[in-house]
Order: C-alpha cells, then structure tokens, then sequence
C-alpha cells in the first residue's frame, strides 16, 4: 500500500479530480431530464467494471466493457433529440450572455410543501366551465427538457394566474403548464404522447399527452377535459378520475406515494 501511495503522482490527482468535476457537470446538465436515470446507471457499471478490471477479472471485465461501450451508444441515439436541444439552448444563452434558464432549471428543492388547495380549486372552477386544462406537477425529476419547449413563467402559484393562462384566449392556454415548488415554472410545454394502444378510444390529446410524460419520468399530471369537464389524474402512465368534492385529498395522498 505505502508503494501504491508512493507512486501516485500530481498530474494522477490533477486527473481524478478532472473526471469528477466532468461527471458533476454532466450530472448537474441531466438532472431534471429522462437522461439522468441511464446516466446513473453507466456511471456505475463503469465502476464496477473499474473494480473487476483491477481484480483481473478478465471475463466479467470484457462484458462489463462492452456493455459501457454499448450503453454511452445508446445514449446518445435515445435522447439524441434532447442532446440536440440542449447544445441548441447552450449556444443560444451564452451568444446571449444569459444563462436565467438553466439557474432555474438547477433550483434545489427545499422540502416545500406542493399548495394542492389552490391547484385543485383552479382544476375544479376550470371544470365548471369546461375550460380545458393540462397541469404537470414535478417530482424528484423537474423535467427541464421538457420546460424548454414551452415559456418560462417563474411565477408563484395562485388559482387567477392558472385559470387565466388555460382561459381559451389565452395566447398560453395551449399546451401544458409546469408547476415546481409552488412555482408555475413554464406553460405552452409541448409533452410527448405516449404510444399505448390500450388507451381507451374516448381520451383525447391531452390525457394521451399526461400518459406519455408520466410513463418515464417521475411526475403527477392533471387533466381537465374541454370535451365533459371531467377531470383526471395520471401517474405512471394510468388514469385516475376524480371528483371536485375529493379531489385535494386525493391529490395529497398520490403526492405522498
């Protein structure tokens, strides 16, 4: 051990400390994005495939590097819409000098309690009406890829600015809104759809739209039908109906699991 220590030398510390800040960087540019899951997870295979490889290890160490190999591949073709995207806004906000954007992509989450009371009541009154809505409530991912195709709102969550972005008028009301720590973070988001054949033939775009983002990532979407007024609850791809008289305890309750 005292050898090992002996020869490690200052360009070999200079190296690690490199590759760490390479991967904080590359972590703190997923996070929020479907990408951070598959990244996580190359990172450890790599690993471990780091540790096998010093044990000499020669069988699982070949595997290990083909699937690492495959795995960085597969990155780039899956998310290859998000990466180009990505390096579109970076070019975008450094030509002008104005990097709002990802500061507000990067916010920490502060243990703030979601305000369910205000979102359901604006769900309920926009139900009276048959104003349809669609209402993306984030997680542990704040889905940033998704934030960039829409508005930037930033602005603090209150039952008249929810209403009036989803009013038919609305230049906003088009799409979905993002709302983060009590924050109505975008609207005019574009979500992707899902591809579920077994969605029955009555839900329109937008539940199609709520299944779709809420299969990979870690989100509860509300929907308010323009059609029946009906409004609906998805998380992890399934549909939920809900009713006005209990829907900011259920809300609460799906939030907590």
């Amino acid at each position: 051990m005292l050898d090992l220590f002996i020869q490690i030398r200052i360009v070999d510390v200079i190296d690690i400390l490199l590759v760490a800040a390479l991967l904080y960087t590359l972590y703190r540019l997923l996070k929020g994005t479907a990408a951070i899951s598959i990244f996580v997870g190359i990172v450890a295979i790599f690993l471990i495939w780091q540790l096998v490889n010093a044990l000499q290890m020669e069988l699982l160490s070949s595997i290990l590097g083909a699937f690492v190999s495959v795995g960085f591949i597969a990155l780039i073709i899956i998310f290859q819409p998000e990466i180009r995207r990505f390096l579109f806004t970076i070019g975008t906000q450094t030509k002008n000098g104005n990097l709002r954007t990802f500061r507000l992509f990067r916010r920490k989450s502060k243990g703030i309690t979601l305000d369910t009371d205000t979102i359901s009541q604006a769900c309920v009154a926009m139900s009276s009406i048959k104003q349809g809505a669609l209402i993306v409530l984030t997680r542990q991912n704040t889905l940033a890829d998704i934030v960039l195709t829409g508005v930037t709102i930033d602005a603090q969550l209150s039952k008249p600015l929810i209403e009036n972005i989803f009013f038919k008028n609305s230049p906003l009301h088009d799409g979905a809104m993002i709302i983060t720590d009590n924050k109505i973070v975008a609207a005019r988001c574009i979500l992707p759809v899902t591809n579920n054949s077994e969605i029955p033939g009555h839900y329109g775009l937008r539940h199609r739209a709520a299944v779709g983002v809420s299969e990979n990532n870690d989100c509860i979407v509300l929907v308010v039908s323009e059609e029946t007024g009906g409004i609906s609850l998805v998380k992890s791809g399934k549909i939920m109906t809900l009713h006005a008289s209990t829907m900011n305890e259920v809300l609460e309750k799906e939030l907590k699991n």
